[in-house]
Parts: structure tokens; sequence; C-alpha cells
């Protein structure tokens, strides 16, 4: 219920009102049945751009810290992504990979949207980056169609680490669903996952028109930390007099 509120009285207006996103694609979105969306993911502004323009209702995988930061900004927080209906799911190590990928099963088989940003993280740098096989599993599993979205000037809207969104224009462009039929019964080959994340990522880069980066943006992101890190090490900030 508070998920429709959110959607069409609170927070829905407001996000169109002041990004206006130009829609591009929306009849690709099925009307009915259970279908992956998976997008490059810029700004922490994605998480409710998209749930504002779709008519169904979509469910994402959110990071868990979300839902299990301290004091009472961190009740709250958790509090209305849970009544946004985001699911949430712990990234650390294999088993907690699985867990998502279970997570995402259960939204699909009931016949719903299941939003992913396969690339797992968001982009530091506005690139976009190699995709994680999970949103390949569950098309797979389920044998649900995956429509590819490109978030476009979310990224200038609300960069990293700014609470504040600049006024910016953006899009919101969807492609053709991909189906990926032809592999069923293969969902556990390595080869196939990787093959079909990868076809999902170059659809999500040709309409986004984003740099490609062959690399996971988590491992790049914690060199950049790493380094930042050395750098300070090495050269202290002298105290001001």
């Amino acid at each position: 219920m508070f998920y429709y509120v959110l959607k069409h009285v609170l927070l829905g207006p407001l996000l169109r009102l002041a990004f206006q996103p130009r829609i591009e694609g929306l009849e690709h979105i099925p009307s009915s049945g259970g279908a992956i969306v998976a997008g490059n993911h810029l700004s922490f502004s994605d998480h409710f751009l998209m749930p504002a323009i779709l008519k169904r209702r979509i469910t994402f995988l959110a990071k868990a810290e979300y839902f299990t930061g301290p004091g009472i900004k961190g009740r709250l927080t958790a509090a209305f992504f849970r009544s946004a209906g985001q699911i949430p799911v712990d990234r650390s190590g294999k088993e907690a990979g699985q867990a998502a990928i279970r997570e995402g099963l259960g939204v699909l088989r009931q016949g719903e949207l299941l939003g992913i940003y396969p690339e797992g993280t968001r982009s530091h740098d506005g690139r976009l980056y190699k995709g994680k096989v999970g949103v390949a599993a569950m098309a797979l599993k389920a044998r649900v169609p995956v429509v590819p979205c490109a978030m476009i000037g979310t990224f200038e809207a609300q960069p990293p680490g700014q609470k504040i969104p600049n006024l910016h224009p953006v899009v919101i462009r969807f492609g053709e669903p991909l189906d990926f039929s032809r592999y069923a019964g293969m969902e556990n080959e390595k080869a196939i996952l990787r093959a079909v994340t990868d076809e999902i990522m170059y659809a999500i880069l040709t309409l986004s028109g984003q740099e490609y980066v062959d690399r996971y943006a988590a491992d790049v992101k914690a060199e950049a930390a790493a380094e930042s890190a050395e750098r300070a090490r090495r050269f202290p900030r002298m105290p001001l007099s």
C-alpha cells in the first residue's frame, strides 16, 4: 500500500517535477508476467526514478547497508526501503550472491518485475563496468525476458556523495526485451552465464553510450581507495598554523 502512496502521492510527483525525465521505449516493458529490468547504475536517484515512471510495480535488490544503518536515521532509511518494496542483499561472499538469486527468483516466480543493476554497485566515474552473472542465472532459471535500461544524466544530477540533487535533464531509455530461451537448462554453465551477462551489458551500453570498462566496478573502486590512502600516508597534510 505504502509503495503506491510513495509512487503516486509523495515521492513520484516530486521526482517527475524535479527531473522532468524523458522516457523512451516504455512500450518494451511487458504488461504482465515476470521480467527483469537490467540497468546501469549511476546515482542514488536511480532507485526512485525508474519506479516513479513505470506503470507496473518493480522490486529492486538493494544493498543490505540501506537496512542496517545505526540510529534514528538508519531505522528511518530501512523502513523507507522496506515500504518501497526493496529487498536487502548482503553483497559479501559467494553465499550472499546465491541468497540474492533466491530472493530475485521469488519475485520473478510471482509474475512481478525485478530491477537489477548487473554492475553490482554504483559507477564512481560515470563509466559502465563489467556485469556480474547473477542477472543471467536468474533470467535462465526463471525463464523470463530481460529488458535493458539506460539511465542517462543521473550521474550529473546526483554524483556520488552528493545528497541534494542538481537540476539536470534525465533520460530513461528501455530497449527491446532480450530472449534467452535458447539457453534453457544451461543455467549452471559458467561460459553460458558469462555470455548472457555480456549480451545484457552490451545492450545497456548501446542504449547509454557510456565508455565501457571490462573490469568489476567494485575492484576498481577498491584500488582507487587504496591508492588514495597510500597517497595520504606518504604525503600527509601539514596542519594549518
